[in-house]
């Protein structure tokens, strides 16, 4: 009796060992999953194809897309928040998010607001008005006597303030709604990104009416070097661990994949 008890009490505590080394050995997977930081990133949700709202009222298109990608790649816990486009820098400042990932230009403007990490695409802005229209030349005196239309807040609004400062303007809410106002005549031509507009007169029926004008503007004081992420100023770690994240969706194959969805050319 007393050897098989001995027995009995050297299996239960090697079971006991062995449990213990396996809750060991699991411990640190759970931990790493669980060690995600939090993140909250604010987007317009009103610019498709980099951001919107589909049928479902769910967040859509390249930013979000990328988004995803560098939380995954980062190892961070990521909340999207939709927030007004007016609003999106102030409220970034007064800490109600963390980040900004919503096709924002790295103007010098903004860049004494905010810290901004590596671009992660890059977009010319450009004039478009209707087919029909008798406009060819778009420099201020070409344009003398037409309305023109931006969006708010915007580094469209900035350029065209001034570099176009006798020019009657219509300042919209949205993209889709300056989409809108062209195609329906309230202004004869209007300023956007590039890529931005490039969706909406290549795949959709409204788009038909209108085209290109002029060359591309690339203006570095107000188109900053192409659209990064904005952080607030002091959160240097953090934007250390999303350009770390971006270098590698790029090495991977996993930013050409996310450009292909939207555009059937690179946009880095």
């Amino acid at each position: 009796m007393l050897r098989i008890s001995l027995q009995t009490m050297l299996r239960a505590a090697l079971m006991a060992g062995g449990l213990g080394m396996l809750l060991a050995a699991a411990a640190p997977i759970q931990a790493i999953a669980q060690d995600r930081t939090p993140m909250r990133i604010a987007v317009e949700g009103a610019f498709p194809p980099f951001n919107y709202l589909d049928a479902n009222n769910k967040l859509q298109g390249f930013d979000i897309d990328i988004a995803n990608a560098l939380c995954e790649v980062g190892k961070f816990e990521c909340q999207f928040i939709i927030e007004k486009w007016d609003d999106i820098i102030p409220n970034l400042v007064a800490e109600k998010y963390d980040a900004i990932i919503s096709s924002m230009s790295m103007s010098l403007e903004r860049r004494q607001k905010v810290a901004f990490t590596e671009k992660y695409y890059n977009s010319p802005s450009v004039f478009i008005a209707r087919k029909d229209s008798s406009i060819s030349d778009v420099s201020p005196a070409g344009l003398s006597g037409k309305i023109l239309g931006v969006t708010s807040s915007t580094a469209q609004e900035s350029y065209a303030k001034h570099l176009y400062p006798e020019m009657k303007k219509k300042v919209f809410r949205s993209s889709p709604e300056l989409y809108k106002g062209l195609s329906d005549g309230s202004v004869d031509i209007i300023l956007e990104d590039k890529l931005a507009i490039y969706d909406w007169i290549a795949n959709t029926k409204a788009g038909t009416c209108c085209e290109f004008k002029g060359p591309d503007l690339v203006d570095v004081t107000y188109f900053g070097e192409g659209a990064g992420i904005a952080l607030r100023q002091n959160d240097k770690e953090r934007l250390t661990r999303l350009n770390e994240a971006l270098k590698s969706i790029k090495a991977d194959g996993t930013y050409d994949m996310i450009n292909a969805k939207y555009f059937p050319f690179s946009i880095q």
